[in-house]
C-alpha cells in the first residue's frame, strides 16, 4: 500500500489530463514572447485576478523574489510578517538578490497590528533606509494555512498605500483562501501591486507559478526573471498542465479543507492538546509533539505508512491535497492513535 503523503501539497502527481495537455501543447520561445500557450495562460490569469499582465515563473519563491527585485532598490527596506515564507523559506533571497533590508514584524495569523505596521514604515530620510514594500501572505502557511480576512487585508494594504509604500502578496495558496472564505481572488488582488500564486501546490500542476501586476511592473519582472535564469524557452509544455490545474483544481480544494478538519479532529482525539481543530481553516495542520522529538515522531509515523514533515524540535506539519482521499485520512488518524 502506498504511504499517505502529508508532507506537502507539492507532492501531487499530474493527472492524465495534464499529461495529455503537455504532450499536445503548442509551443514557441517564451523568452522572445512567442510561446502561445504561455501567453494565453498569462492573459487568462491576469483577467481572472483583474490585473493587466502576468508572467509564468518556475516557482513561488521565484515569483516572490522577482516581485521584490522589480519593486525595490538596493538598500531599501521590506516589511514582512515574522514567520512569512519570504523570510523563513527562501534562503535569504531578498538580501542576496535584491540587497534589501528585511524587517520582520510580528503578526497574528498573518495579520499585522495596524498601529505597529504604521510605526514600522520608514519614510524617505537622509539618515535612514526607507520602506518601499510590504509583503503580505494568504493563506499564511506559518500559521497553519490561516486565511487573512479581506477586511484585515484591506486595512493593512491601506496603511502601506497611505504612506506611499507598495504591496506584494505571496498568494501561493490564495485559492485555498478564496474557497475557504468565499471571497473572490480578484478582491485580494485589487489591494496589492503584485501577487504570485502557485499552480504546483493545491491545484496539482507539476511545476509553475504566476506573477501578476500592471504591465509596467511585469515588464520589469520579465527582465528580472531572465536575470535569475527563469527564461525557460518552450515553457508551454508546463503552462498547458498549469491551465488544466487552474480550470479543474479550484473547487475541489474544499475537499482538502474538509479532510484537514477531519484529520485535525482525529489527531486531537488521539493526542489531546497537540492541535486545536478550530484553528484549521484550509489544508495545513501543525501538530505539537509535546516532549517527543519531532524527527523521531515523524520516523515512527513513517514506519506506519504516514509521511509528515518535522518543523523544528517539537512540531509536525501535515498538508492535505488531491492525492490524499478520505480513506487515507483515516489511515493517518489510525497511525497517530497507534503511537498515542
Amino acid at each position: 500500500m502506498e504511504p499517505v503523503e502529508l508532507r506537502s501539497d507539492t507532492f501531487t502527481k499530474p493527472t492524465p489530463e495534464m499529461r495529455r495537455a503537455m504532450a499536445e501543447a503548442v509551443v514557441g520561445d517564451d523568452v522572445w514572447g512567442e510561446d502561445p500557450t504561455a501567453n494565453a495562460l498569462q492573459e487568462q490569469c491576469a483577467a481572472l485576478f483583474g490585473k493587466e499582465a502576468g508572467l509564468f515563473v518556475p516557482s513561488g519563491s521565484m515569483g516572490n523574489e522577482v516581485a521584490i527585485k522589480a519593486l525595490t532598490n538596493p538598500g531599501e527596506e521590506v516589511i514582512v510578517e515574522a514567520s512569512a515564507h519570504v523570510i523563513e523559506a527562501e534562503v535569504g533571497a531578498p538580501a542576496t538578490i535584491s540587497q534589501v533590508i528585511v524587517r520582520a514584524l510580528p503578526g497574528r495569523r498573518g495579520v499585522f497590528d495596524l498601529d505597529e505596521l504604521a510605526d514600522a514604515i520608514r519614510l524617505p530620510s537622509r539618515f535612514f533606509t526607507h520602506t518601499s514594500l510590504v509583503c503580505l501572505e494568504n493563506t499564511h502557511q506559518g500559521s497553519g494555512g490561516a486565511v487573512v480576512p479581506i477586511e484585515a487585508f484591506r486595512d493593512m494594504a491601506k496603511v502601506a498605500r497611505d504612506r506611499g509604500v507598495r504591496v506584494h502578496l505571496d498568494g501561493a495558496r490564495i485559492f485555498n483562501a478564496s474557497v475557504a472564505s468565499g471571497v473572490h481572488v480578484r478582491e485580494y488582488a485589487a489591494e496589492v501591486d503584485t501577487l504570485s500564486f502557485c499552480f504546483s501546490k493545491g491545484l496539482g500542476a507539476p511545476v509553475g507559478s504566476m506573477l501578476l501586476g500592471q504591465k509596467e511592473e511585469i515588464e520589469r519582472a520579465r527582465r528580472v526573471r531572465k536575470m535569475l535564469g527563469g527564461g525557460m524557452r518552450q515553457v508551454g509544455v508546463l503552462c498547458a498542465a498549469a491551465k488544466v490545474a487552474l480550470e479543474t483544481g479550484i473547487e475541489r480544494l474544499a475537499d482538502d479543507h474538509a479532510n484537514a478538519k477531519r484529520l485535525a479532529a482525529g489527531i486531537a482525539e488521539a493526542w489531546p492538546g497537540s492541535i486545536d481543530p478550530a484553528g484549521v481553516e484550509t489544508n495545513i495542520l501543525y501538530v505539537y509533539t509535546g516532549d517527543q522529538d519531532a524527527e523521531v515522531t515523524a520516523g515512527a509515523l513513517k514506519e506506519k505508512g504516514v509521511l509528515v514533515g518535522p518543523m523544528g524540535a517539537r512540531r509536525l506539519r501535515l498538508v492535505t491535497h488531491r492525492d490524499v482521499d478520505a480513506a487515507a485520512i483515516e489511515r493517518a488518524i489510525d497511525a497517530f492513535r497507534a503511537l498515542g
